[in-house]
């Protein structure tokens, strides 16, 4: 089924007690909110799927009336043969769905679908500022792809063009900027390349870290480059950036 990070949780077995109790019951009582302050039918949820079906659950999805969010990037996959350019999920095995909440059996009686992630008992939200930061770069005229789970670093905002206004991490490969975008629930992050220029940092204050020496990836502060090799040290422990 792969793999998936303790920052959500999968609850087979609290989901099957609901859908039977759904299926069962003349009348439900539902809670009209979220910890974000949006409504349940107006909040974003991230389903688990089988593998290379993101894409069926997602067509079925919109078929019954969801909002589906899919974002997908171009990879070119070359053979003996032949080359093609594919169109493949920027988060596999996952699609966001805005109203699984007071839909739930809708959602998980649609084939190729295991299950929505939950934070203990409860459906775990998407922030709408990460799906509309991610919406941004797939729309846009940017070289997108997926990227190891990176949560340190400095923090830029984008001052001007399509995605201006978005936040994210900015490291350099080579001589190539990169804008990093996480979503927290899922522990997985994309990249977009960016021009240095097009960013400012975010005021905000940083964890204390040492970065340990690395070769290919840079972290880059704006006083300066430090070296990056996918492990944070602070004063908390160490904090890895692959999956």
């Amino acid at each position: 089924m792969g793999y998936v990070t303790h920052r959500a949780k999968l609850c087979p077995d609290a989901d099957n007690r609901r859908i039977a109790s759904e299926k069962g019951a003349a009348k439900m009582t539902i809670q009209h909110g979220t910890a974000d302050g949006l409504r349940d039918d107006s909040a974003w949820c991230a389903l688990y799927t089988r593998h290379q079906h993101e894409k069926t659950v997602s067509d079925m999805l919109s078929a019954k009336g969801f909002e589906v969010f899919l974002p997908c990037y171009e990879s070119l996959r070359r053979w003996k043969d032949r080359s093609k350019v594919l169109s493949l999920p920027l988060f596999p095995c996952y699609v966001f769905v805005r109203g699984a909440i007071t839909r739930r059996l809708q959602v998980l009686t649609t084939p190729g679908v295991h299950m929505i992630l939950c934070n203990g008992d409860k459906v775990a939200t998407i922030p709408e500022v990460e799906i509309d930061a991610i919406r941004k770069t797939v729309e846009g005229p940017y070289l997108v792809e997926p990227y190891p789970f990176l949560k340190c670093g400095e923090r830029v905002r984008v001052i001007r063009g399509t995605l201006e206004g978005v936040e994210g991490v900015l490291v350099r490969k080579k001589n190539l900027f990169r804008l990093v975008l996480s979503v927290d629930m899922l522990a997985q992050s994309v990249a977009v390349e960016i021009d240095a220029a097009d960013v400012e940092p975010v005021e905000a204050e940083t964890l204390p870290a040492e970065f340990v020496s690395g070769d290919t990836v840079e972290a880059v502060g704006f006083s300066g480059v430090l070296p990056f090799d996918g492990c944070l040290r602070t004063n908390i422990g160490v904090v890895s950036a692959h999956q």
